[in-house]
This record gives structure tokens, C-alpha cells and sequence, in this order.
């Protein structure tokens, strides 16, 4: 036996049994919606803490980096300065065979500015040395925040993860018969009802006329229009927030 095809069985359907599977479609979701919102903003919390946890992260890659470099710029600079020193050493021999006063004052120029490479190798030296112990303490005071977040991340997922729990059956429940009742919708009234489900605030996009009123925005009906409702031979929109209306009569059905 040949299954029949979503748009087959919408196609069966009166008017009035499509408006009455997408009411029933409304009250599903309405269920799954208030499931969803005991999370409340767990979800978004979480995302946050993962988000922030990662900046953390990169920070303490950075300084880590930074302080690598900053390392062997040290070890470079005592190099230079041991490599002056050589040279000083070298320079100093050299003016005992000098046989003028031009080159014992070149060789004497020459020292004194090994000399000042190499006082200006260990200024460079300290302020290398100061910045890595900066940058080690930022790594330090990033370290415990990161450690601190991680610990509300892992209470925060905890508590995301027993509510999913207990909810997760229920809501599977609630799929399979959202599943079912949008099999007997067509395509265009699907498109319409989820285009209105994500553009209000809510997430009603069917509402019952109540005391006259739409039941989403509460603004007035006409008697005609109720009536037309009420006979559900169309589907009927609120002129004023375009939520899909159906008689009150319809929770009963």
C-alpha cells in the first residue's frame, strides 16, 4: 500500500481541520516552549562562560609567547655583552704592542664602546627581565580567573544538563507529535505559521478570539469578522499583528 505523500493528506483535509491541526500545532509548541524556558538563560550563560574561558586562553597564549621572546632577547643581549667583553679583552692586549699614539687612542675608541654596548646591553637586559615579570603575573592573575570561570562553566553545564534530563523525555514526546500534526500542514501555511512563531515575541502564532479581542495583541475584532472565524471556511489573520485567528471554540475541539 502506497504511502500517501505530506501535501496528499493536507490536500484531504477541509479548511477547517487544517486550522484546527495547526491550532493543535500551536499548543504543542507552546508546551515545548515552556519546557525551554525553564532553562532560561542557561544555554546563553554557558556560551558566555565558554566564550570568555577562550579570550582567557588566548590571553595566557599570548603572554606566554611574549614572555618566551622577551627570554631569548635576554639570552641574546649576554651574549653581545660576553662578546664585548672578549673583544675589550682582545683590544686591551693589543695596546701593549701599539707603536703610536693614533693607534693606542683607535684601539682606546674601540673599548670604550664595547663599553657602552655593553651598559646598553644590561639596560635592555633589566627592562626584558621587568616586562617578563609583569607578563608573568598577568599569566598568574589570568590563570586564577580562567580557573574561577571554569568552575562556574562546569556548575552552569551541570545544571543545563540535569534539566535537559528531565525534561528530555517529555520533549521528545512533544516533537513526535509536532512531527505528526506538521505532516498534515501544507508547505505555504507552514511557512506562514513559522514565519509568525519567530516574529513575535511570544511565539504565538495562533490565538483564540477572546471577549471579542485577538488573543495576541488584544486589539478588537469586528462581529463579522468573528463570525467568519467562527465558520472557519478561511484562514483568518489579525489585521493588526498578523497572528492567524481561531474561534474559542477550537481549544475545545
Amino acid at each position: 500500500m502506497a504511502t500517501k505523500t505530506k501535501s496528499a493528506v493536507a490536500e484531504e483535509l477541509s479548511t477547517e481541520e487544517k486550522i484546527g491541526v495547526l491550532y493543535a500545532l500551536q499548543q504543542i509548541d507552546s508546551k515545548r516552549d515552556s519546557i525551554n524556558h525553564i532553562k532560561g538563560e542557561l544555554p546563553y550563560e554557558v556560551q558566555d562562560l565558554e566564550d570568555v574561558i577562550g579570550g582567557l586562553e588566548t590571553r595566557i597564549a599570548g603572554c606566554t609567547t611574549q614572555v618566551e621572546e622577551l627570554t631569548r632577547e635576554v639570552k641574546n643581549k649576554k651574549e653581545e655583552i660576553e662578546q664585548a667583553k672578549a673583544l675589550i679583552k682582545k683590544y686591551e692586549a693589543q695596546q701593549d704592542d701599539v707603536r703610536n699614539n693614533r693607534e693606542f687612542d683607535s684601539i682606546s675608541k674601540e673599548i670604550e664602546f664595547q663599553k657602552l654596548e655593553i651598559e646598553l646591553a644590561e639596560k635592555r637586559i633589566k627592562e626584558f627581565n621587568a616586562e617578563v615579570k609583569n607578563k608573568k603575573k598577568q599569566i598568574e592573575d589570568t590563570q586564577a580567573l580562567l580557573e574561577d570561570r571554569k568552575i562556574d562553566l562546569e556548575a552552569k553545564r551541570a545544571e543545563l544538563a540535569g534539566i535537559e534530563a528531565d525534561t528530555a523525555k517529555e520533549l521528545d514526546e512533544l516533537q513526535e507529535q509536532a512531527d505528526a500534526a506538521r505532516g498534515k500542514i501544507d508547505e505555504r501555511l507552514l511557512s506562514a505559521y513559522d514565519r509568525i512563531r519567530k516574529n513575535v515575541r511570544n511565539g504565538l502564532a495562533v490565538v483564540t478570539v477572546k471577549r471579542d479581542a485577538c488573543g495576541g495583541c488584544f486589539n478588537r475584532i469586528p462581529p463579522q469578522r468573528q463570525l467568519d472565524i467562527r465558520m472557519s471556511k478561511k484562514v483568518i489573520v489579525c489585521e493588526y499583528c498578523g497572528r492567524i485567528l481561531v474561534s474559542d471554540e477550537a481549544k475545545d475541539k
